[in-house]
């Protein structure tokens, strides 16, 4: 990627910086037998396929553009209003330095999530640059991993699609715009995700999904990350042929998130995306 000095930047030098760390206190050779412990990944795609949207909801505190928002959130007490809500799957935010998250809370919920009478996908959300953390996602009960067109050059998102399916386990490949768009169906990826967010501007516009869901082809899920706050805008997603969402603040901040979760995941798909 081009640096540009945006905040995008300055996340993936930390995260380039902390992995670093990271790879001298705990070898991949230790995390992969952790890895192999673990029982087999949920699958995130039949998941996500389903009459009704489904809601992929996140536990997360913060972020660089809104600051602390939930820092006293309990991320078990959070998955647990979410698995009573319906979710279809849950994504925890494992950024400490920008997001607030952390590993632990990736393993907290995992077991929850797992553990509940239909077990659901738990998706690692990260800036992930490197197959050590996609072995470290896996160690710590993640069933799938977000993969961010926008940090990663075409060999780089080939490599780490090849590590998450050799583990067994799916990848939420984020784009953009339309080329980013045209790079993740490139490369394969069976669940694109578009964020509404630019992430060097931070600037929010649902119109981002309406433009590029349907260019999608049908055979792969597409989820609608950011800028999601009410049944309306889920609607309106809808109609532009979404399948999914991925929700974090709106939830974080809801008086009663089991509610919101029902309400999100109430409204019907509509099958308009050609081949």
């Amino acid at each position: 990627m081009t640096r540009t000095g945006t905040v995008l930047d300055r996340i993936v030098e930390r995260t380039s910086a902390d992995l670093a760390e990271r790879r001298r206190r705990v070898p991949e050779g230790a995390l992969r037998a952790q890895a192999h412990e673990q029982a087999p990944p949920v699958p995130l795609v039949p998941a996500l396929r389903a009459d009704r949207v489904s809601v992929i909801a996140e536990v997360k505190r913060g972020s660089p553009s809104r600051g602390l928002f939930a820092p006293e959130a309990d991320a078990a007490a959070v998955a647990m209003d979410y698995l009573a809500g319906g979710a279809a799957a849950l994504s925890v935010l494992t950024d400490e330095p920008f997001f607030h998250g952390s590993l632990k809370d990736l393993a907290v919920v995992a077991r929850l999530a797992h553990a509940s009478p239909g077990p659901v996908p738990v998706l690692r959300k990260d800036f992930l640059l490197d197959p050590y953390q996609i072995v470290e996602a896996r160690a710590h009960g993640a069933d799938a991993v977000l993969l961010i067109v926008a940090v990663l050059d075409r060999w780089q998102l080939a490599e780490l699609l090849g590590v998450t399916w050799e583990l067994g386990m799916e990848a939420l490949v984020e784009v953009h715009d339309e080329s980013e768009l045209a790079t993740a169906v490139e490369a394969g990826a069976r669940v694109i995700g578009i964020n509404n967010r630019d992430l060097r501007t931070f600037t929010v516009d649902l119109t981002v999904s309406e433009r590029l869901a349907p260019l999608v082809p049908a055979d792969r899920v597409v989820v609608a990350e950011s800028g999601i706050h009410s049944v309306a805008d889920v609607e309106r997603l809808a109609r532009a042929g979404i399948d999914a969402i991925l929700v974090g603040e709106a939830l974080m901040m809801a008086p009663d998130r089991r509610a919101i979760v029902q309400a999100l995941g109430s409204v019907e798909v509509v099958r308009c995306r050609g081949s």
